[in-house]
C-alpha cells in the first residue's frame, strides 16, 4: 500500500492541491488498487492500473473514453436524467493524458465517484433480470461505437483456440509433475475441444460478428442505486471486441451458479434455471433489437464455453504449477478446475432447456418488437 503522502501527492497530479484531502482503500480487487478520495467537498476513486496484466495503459484509457464519451452521447440523446450517475467520468491529468506514470512506472487514473450507489456479489433472479437489462443496454449502445474495433487489452482473452494451444503446452511441458493426477480430467476436455472452439470457425466463415463486449460481465460490475434500479456498468478495462456470446456467458458461469467457484463439494454445484433465465430474459429485451439470429442461437452455447474456458485456464494453471491465478493452497486450482467442470456438466445436462429460455424469450421480444 502506498503511504498518504505519496496517494495525495498523485492525486494533485488531477485536481487542484487542496489541504482537505483524505485517502483511504476502497473494495478489495484482484487487479487494480483502488482508494476512495473526499478532496474538499468532492468524492473521486483513484486507481493504480496493473500494467503487468494491461500492457498498454494509454491505448486501455483511450478505449475507455471512447466507450464512456459514446455513451454519455446516447444518455443525453435520450434526455437521462442524472447522468453523471450513468457513466464513469474520467478526470484528465493536469497535462491532459487520461492517467498519470509516476516515477516507478507506475500508472493512475482518477475518476469521480459515484454517490449512493451499491453492488452486488450473489445474486437472484429480480436482480438477473436487472443485470440483463444493464449488460444488453451497454452492448446495445455501444452497437455503433464510431471509429473502428478497440484496443485489445488483453489479446486473445475469450479466444477458445488460443486458450486450448496453451493447455495443450502446459500438458506436453507438464512443469509441475501434476499431469498423471489430472488425467482423467485433461481427456474430458480434449473430448469437448472441437465443438468448444466452434466460435471462432463461425467468425472465420464470416457468420458470427465481434461487437464491442464487456469482458467481464460479473453481477459486481453493475452499481444499483438505493432502490436496485441500475445505474451502470464499471470496471471497462476489458472492454474490447468479442462475440456477444462470451459475454452472456461468462455473466451465467459466475452469476448462475448455485455454488462457489472454487466449492470442494461438487453436490452444491450446479446451473440455476430460474437465474438463468432472469437475465436472458432482461439480456434480450435490450440487445434483440441488434443481434442477428445466429447470434442469439448461441447465447447458451456461451454460457457452457465460458465455464469450459474457465475450467481448462485453472486447470493449465495447475498443470503449470500455480503460476498465474493467486492460490490459497496448493489443491486450489484443481478445486476450481473440478468446480467449474461440474457446473459445465449441468449446463450439458439442462442444454435443452437453456436453449429453449433463449428462443423464447427472442421470440417474445420479436413479438412485441412488431405490435
Amino acid at each position: 500500500m502506498e503511504n498518504n503522502e505519496n496517494l495525495n501527492h498523485i492525486v494533485f497530479q488531477f485536481v487542484d492541491k487542496n489541504e482537505n484531502t483524505e485517502v483511504k482503500p476502497l473494495g478489495a480487487g484482484h487487479i487494480n488498487d483502488s482508494y476512495k478520495v473526499v478532496s474538499g467537498e468532492n468524492e473521486y476513486v483513484l486507481q493504480r492500473v496493473n500494467h503487468v496484466i494491461f500492457k498498454n495503459v494509454p491505448e486501455l484509457q483511450n478505449n475507455i473514453l471512447r466507450v464512456t464519451t459514446h455513451i454519455r452521447k446516447k444518455l443525453e440523446e435520450k434526455n437521462v436524467s442524472d447522468i453523471d450517475r450513468k457513466v464513469l467520468s474520467f478526470i484528465p491529468a493536469h497535462d491532459g493524458k487520461l492517467y498519470y506514470k509516476d516515477e516507478e512506472g507506475n500508472y493512475w487514473r482518477m475518476m469521480h465517484y459515484i454517490k449512493d450507489s451499491k453492488s452486488y456479489d450473489a445474486i437472484n433472479p429480480e436482480l438477473a433480470f436487472r443485470g440483463g437489462l444493464a449488460f444488453g443496454e451497454f452492448q446495445k449502445m455501444l452497437a455503433d461505437l464510431p471509429g473502428g474495433p478497440l484496443f485489445e487489452t488483453i489479446p486473445n482473452f475469450h479466444n477458445m483456440e488460443f486458450r486450448l494451444e496453451s493447455f495443450r503446452e502446459s500438458v506436453k511441458n507438464n512443469l509441475s509433475g501434476r499431469l498423471s493426477e489430472v488425467s482423467e480430467l485433461v481427456k474430458e476436455l480434449e473430448d469437448r475441444a472441437h465443438d468448444m472452439t466452434k466460435a471462432e470457425r463461425m467468425h472465420r466463415e464470416g457468420k458470427l460478428p465481434k461487437r464491442t463486449n464487456h469482458c467481464d460481465t460479473k453481477v459486481n460490475n453493475i452499481l444499483f442505486d438505493d432502490n436496485d434500479e441500475v445505474l451502470c456498468v464499471v470496471d471497462l478495462d476489458t472492454v474490447m471486441p468479442g462475440y456477444v456470446l462470451s459475454d452472456f456467458g461468462d455473466f451465467m458461469r459466475t452469476g448462475a451458479n448455485t455454488g462457489e467457484e472454487d466449492d470442494t463439494n461438487l453436490d452444491n454445484v450446479s446451473i440455476d434455471l430460474d437465474v438463468f433465465e432472469g437475465y436472458t430474459k432482461g439480456y434480450l429485451q435490450n440487445a434483440a433489437s441488434f443481434l442477428t439470429d445466429v447470434e442469439i442461437e448461441n447465447l447458451a452455447f456461451g454460457a457452457k464455453l465460458l465455464t469450459y474456458m474457465q475450467t481448462v485456464r485453472f486447470l493449465t494453471d495447475y498443470i503449470d504449477g500455480d503460476t498465474y491465478y493467486k492460490v490459497k493452497h496448493g489443491q486450489h486450482n484443481l478445486e476450481r478446475s473440478l468446480a467449474q467442470f461440474e457446473l459445465l456438466k449441468s449446463m450439458e445436462q439442462n442444454f435443452d432447456k437453456m436453449q429453449q429460455i433463449v428462443l423464447e424469450a427472442a421470440a417474445e421480444n420479436r413479438m412485441k418488437s412488431e405490435n
